[in-house]
């Protein structure tokens, strides 16, 4: 039963991909600019007719629906497109990037919950102490500084000043991988090169602080506040009336059903970390997901723009899914 009722749910996925496609094709059609005037001001001087063969080979002699029923028939058969700028298919030119932005995200999330989760159920546990109080204040300027400017200055501090980590991009010019996967850091296990490895994960340390500070902030503060309320009910006084030791009743009574408000919070900004990290990439020169879409979109490359956001709007949706059915792990009264 459980299976179905998640099959049910990936279904209900298609209205939602289909909406996002619709909505992002209009818009991008919307904006100001022209992409074969731009094509033609990179190719330089370029006549009537090439411009009239351009328009027809993308389509945009045609109407509007017209070119709309032309992306979702292709994009139903995973045909996303052809860049206009960068003369290749939209899918190559994801899966190139994917795995640099997903190791990037990964890596925040990690830094994240490492710190969120301690600090959580410590300052909850210690309510209204001297650590309390501090680690909510650093939670409150986690929240309010701004990305970009995080990582500039954690660039001027680690990179300029002290000179202990590099200020761009995913691993050292000179230093070789054998790439099987495009995610550096396992690439580098897999095929046991020490080098490569210390030199991705110098790479990715400060976009990795910088994109996954504010998370852990959020992340803290909805924990501490979860488990603030979940340690003053009745299961929780009964575990520790019969003698139960206190870290049991911490981290098995109280945390199981705290994480479950906590979990939708993680699942969400696991689609923001993916899908939020333009300006990131663009601070430490990360070639990821995010400084393509920025190109993109100056570029008023369309398919390119709409195949990104494609990608985006896919995570968003899988990341709830997955949020929902591990609630029914946590709490079995809890239905798809």
């Amino acid at each position: 039963m459980k299976t179905i009722r998640i099959l049910t749910r990936i279904l209900y996925t298609i209205p939602i991909m289909l909406g996002v496609a619709v909505i992002v094709f209009i818009f991008m059609r919307l904006t100001p600019g022209d992409p074969v005037d731009i094509m033609m001001g990179q190719a330089g001087a370029i006549s009537a007719g090439e411009i009239e063969n351009l328009r027809r080979e993308f389509h945009l002699d045609e109407p509007i629906p017209t070119q709309l029923w032309y992306f979702l028939r292709d994009a139903a058969r995973g045909d996303l497109g052809f860049s206009y700028i960068k003369k290749r298919p939209v899918t190559m030119l994801i899966g190139d990037r994917l795995p640099a932005t997903i190791e990037l995200a990964l890596g925040a999330l990690l830094f994240a919950l490492l710190i969120a989760f301690p600090i959580g159920i410590i300052s909850a546990v210690r309510q209204n102490s001297l650590l309390d109080r501090l680690s909510m204040a650093a939670s409150f300027v986690g929240i309010s500084l701004p990305g970009f400017w995080l990582g500039i200055m954690l660039i001027m501090l680690f990179a300029v000043q002290l000179k202990w980590l590099p200020v761009q991009g995913r691993i050292a010019y000179g230093v070789s991988l054998q790439t099987i996967t495009g995610f550096y850091v396992l690439d580098s296990l897999l095929t046991g090169n020490w080098p490569a490895l210390w030199s991705s994960l110098r790479h990715l340390l400060l976009p990795s602080l910088t994109l996954g500070a504010s998370v852990a902030a959020i992340i803290a503060r909805v924990l501490r506040s979860s488990m603030l309320e979940v340690l003053r009910m009745d299961y929780v006084q009964l575990a520790r009336a019969k003698g139960a030791p206190e870290g049991r009743v911490i981290l098995v009574h109280a945390l199981r059903n705290a994480l479950i408000p906590t979990i939708t919070v993680v699942g969400l900004q696991v689609g923001v970390l993916l899908g939020g990290n333009m300006i990131i990439e663009a601070v430490f020169g990360w070639p990821g997901l995010g400084r393509l879409t920025v190109e993109a979109i100056f570029n008023r490359d369309f398919p390119l723009v709409q195949g990104v956001v494609m990608i985006y709007a896919f995570t968003f949706v899988i990341a709830n899914l997955i949020v929902d059915v591990l609630y029914t792990y946590l709490n079995p009264k809890i239905t798809l």
